[in-house]
């Protein structure tokens, strides 16, 4: 599966990934010491949904377009990723749509920092661009696996590191389950949150007992489903694993999902739960 950022931003996963990952950010501000965020697959940073490779897929209309349509916009637990994506908008125009390292941009405060990694030459180019100047982001053109193991833990010794790959390898969730297992053994403090596709049951199943038996500690997972698993292969849900959550994510989270499912799920086929793959 490619799941390249730009042609599928804005859409059903792009919500409930970013609504998910502002309370994460949000969490770590309860506390005046300073955090990192570290986003391994940043992609370019912010999107335009009217341009070609967002177009040609349409899927915004059910995932953002739908959600602003909708009275679960004025949801509380939506807050923080409502008025960023609000202040976007006004800034760059109604087809401008905030991506991972955007949102978490404009929810930092002064003392806190993000490092956004980007492997594609272009891609990073455009990162690059969209925060030139700012002295609280550094981007790096650099394979964000191998940041794992470079840069952890951040100075900071506080903070989150979101996974957010284009699954373009089929061995994919393998990798993924291997090197934050190495990332966790480096920095076993720091919270982790590993976005995943949801298409076909065995994948999944196999996915969720790889974290379950690979020795990291304390992973919840937060998965929600447009609908149900389908006997041909395509997006049916949104899966975010989170290492280290805060004790007030679980419950966050159901309520956002409860929150989104009649606005992005199809009506009646819509589900989601919080899973404790692995205890504390």
């Amino acid at each position: 599966m490619n799941y390249r950022h730009a042609f599928h931003a804005g859409n059903f996963a792009d919500v409930v990934k970013h609504a998910l990952l502002c309370r994460l950010v949000e969490y770590l501000k309860r506390k005046d010491k300073a955090f990192r965020v570290l986003d391994t697959h940043a992609g370019i940073g912010r999107y335009d949904l009217s341009a070609d490779e967002a177009s040609r897929t349409g899927e915004r209309r059910e995932g953002i377009d739908a959600l602003v349509a909708s009275p679960a916009w004025d949801e509380p637990l939506l807050a923080p990723y409502r008025e960023t994506v609000e202040a976007v908008r006004r800034e760059f125009g109604r087809d401008a749509y905030p991506g991972s390292p955007l949102i978490v941009r404009r929810l930092l405060r002064r003392q806190d920092r993000l490092s956004a990694y980007e492997l594609h030459p272009t891609d990073a180019k455009l990162l690059a661009g969209e925060f030139a100047g700012d002295v609280q982001v550094k981007t790096i053109e650099l394979d964000g696996w191998l940041a794992l193991g470079a840069h952890l833990p951040p100075k900071e010794k506080r903070g989150l590191v979101l996974i957010d790959p284009p699954y373009e390898a089929t061995d994919e969730y393998e990798r993924i389950v291997a090197r934050l297992g190495e990332a966790w053994r480096r920095w076993p403090g720091g919270t982790y949150a590993v976005w995943y596709p949801i298409k076909r049951r065995a994948a999944y199943e196999r996915f969720h007992e790889a974290l379950r038996t690979s020795g990291i500690r304390n992973v919840v997972a937060a998965d929600f489903f447009r609908e149900p698993f389908a006997s041909e292969e395509r997006l049916v849900g949104t899966g975010f694993a989170v290492v280290n959550s805060p004790y007030t994510f679980a419950d966050e989270a159901m309520g956002i999902m409860e929150a989104l499912r009649p606005a992005i799920g199809i009506s009646g086929k819509a589900d989601c739960g919080i899973i404790a793959l692995v205890a504390e």
